[in-house]
């Protein structure tokens, strides 16, 4: 059975001051605009920020890594997330509806349910908090006024461009795209100039200083990166079908991979030349820059912040639609966005007093489960190719448990075997450190490898049936 795809009115076009209707329906051709190159500064704006630029204080500060090391596992891991989103952002305007629709295919229309609730906490909650706390130490140092004082101030405006929804969100990147470029440019060269590019490797806090904190730093720049994959066809589902899938993906992906690899190296170097980490790490980093570049970058800092956080709450209020809870139709996204903007600040709150080591242990957590989950979705493409989905991804009869399983044994094993966190050390990991933590990439390989193996008949017996 399959069922016909409920679709927008084609009232909403490119209306900016105006709550996105619905939720997660199939974007109508009446209601589709734009082009791929407006993906550049989407996926830039928001990666201009504090969050990313301390993933490279942690490669040096942390894991132990030396600048050129912390480079190298930079490139590596933003690059394997950025191929990622190449390809899950393309199908955005072939098939006009959100990542998480998509996931039904894969996991069913139940069995999506799993996938979609973390990727809702993750980016509603996890990610809002960790970026809120950023701008709100940015905004207290530029003001001088307490972080709760700033967190509030970023909070409000941030779920205020989420629940007008795509349009505004679109528009508050493409807004702050210069601004944002020009002054973290001003900064980094102003830091670079500064940095000591042979400095000795510190003493790892985290793993054993070579190739286990080499891995770490490839993990946790993975880890930043393919934390927005579950996003990716949220931002092109609104393109007209006809443009070039090549053009979205590339656009979409250049301006993740540029955007994190600059500020994430400039992170990496601002540690050789002071104290990295502080009571308020956003302090930290423009120490040694000039009053008025220092001021400017705390004011980017937040702007980025907000940039981040719009995208953020807006795709976890997308996917908790998803899920299938039943909500008035004209404004179950608007009302869910306001409930994450309010779980969000409460969890940013908690975090204020250790931003740094929640941040670092939450960028590995978020890897764990986003390298199954993409190792399943990518399985179940790969089997699907030619074929014809629109009947599937509306239909609350369809199942796909198989594709569940395999997620939960990638998940599970990966995490039972590698995982290396504070709080529980794998197996394999235990007796070989020097493996840092692999946890994302063995979880990858064992989800898509026993789902292509468990659902193979399966497709082959739909594409037949279509």
């Amino acid at each position: 059975m399959t069922t016909a795809e409920p679709t927008t009115d084609g009232s909403y076009r490119n209306k900016i001051v105006a709550v996105e209707p619905g939720g997660n329906e199939f974007i109508a051709e009446a209601d589709r605009h734009g082009k791929p190159s407006q993906l550049f500064w989407t996926w830039t704006s928001p990666n201009l920020e504090f969050a990313t630029i301390f993933v490279g204080v942690l490669a040096v500060a942390v894991y132990g890594m030396s600048f050129w090391q912390a480079v190298t596992g930079i490139v590596i891991g933003t690059g394997l997330g950025a191929l990622a989103h190449y390809f899950l952002s393309a199908r955005g305007p072939l098939h006009g509806v959100p990542q998480m629709v998509l996931g039904r295919l894969p996991f069913g229309f139940k069995g999506n349910g799993l996938p979609a609730v973390l990727m809702s906490v993750t980016a509603g909650v996890g990610w809002f908090a960790t970026n809120s706390v950023s701008g709100a130490y940015a905004l207290a140092a530029l003001f001088g006024i307490g972080p709760l004082v700033g967190l509030i101030v970023i909070v409000l405006v941030q779920t205020g461009f989420a629940f007008f929804g795509h349009n505004l969100v679109q528009a508050f990147e493409r807004w702050s795209f210069p601004v944002l470029a020009v002054i973290f440019a001003v900064a980094s060269v102003a830091i670079l100039t500064k940095s000591n590019f042979g400095a000795p490797a510190l003493e790892p806090f985290v793993g054993d200083g070579s190739m286990g904190g080499f891995l770490l730093t490839v993990g946790t720049a993975f880890g930043y990166a393919a934390g927005w994959t579950p996003y990716a066809a949220d931002y092109t589902r609104y393109l007209p079908s006809t443009v070039s899938t090549a053009r979205t993906g590339f656009f979409a992906s250049a301006g993740l991979f540029l955007s994190c690899v600059v500020l994430e190296t400039v992170g990496a170097a601002s540690v050789t030349i002071g104290p990295a980490l502080s009571e308020n790490p956003t302090e930290a980093f423009v120490g040694e820059l000039a009053s008025p570049i220092a001021k400017a970058t705390l004011l980017a800092i937040a702007i980025g912040a907000i940039a981040a956080n719009s995208i953020n709450v807006y795709s976890g209020a997308m996917a908790f639609v998803t899920i299938g809870v039943k909500l008035p139709a004209h404004i179950a996204r608007a009302l869910v966005t306001v409930f994450f903007g309010v779980a969000g600040f409460l969890v940013a709150w908690w975090a204020l007093p250790d931003a740094a080591a929640s941040y670092e242990a939450f960028l590995l957590i978020i890897a764990y489960w986003i390298g199954p989950w993409l190792g399943v979705v990518f399985a179940d493409q790969y089997l699907r190719r030619g074929q014809a989905i629109a009947g599937f991804l509306y239909d609350r009869s369809y199942t796909n448990w198989p594709g569940l399983a395999s997620f939960a044994i990638g998940l599970v094993v990966s995490v039972l075997l590698f995982s290396n966190q504070e709080k529980f050390v794998g197996f394999i990991a235990r007796g070989a450190p020097q493996l840092g933590d692999i946890t994302f990439f063995v979880g990858f390989l064992i989800a898509g490898g026993v789902y292509l193996v468990a659902c193979k008949s399966k497709i082959s017996a739909e594409r037949l049936a279509v």
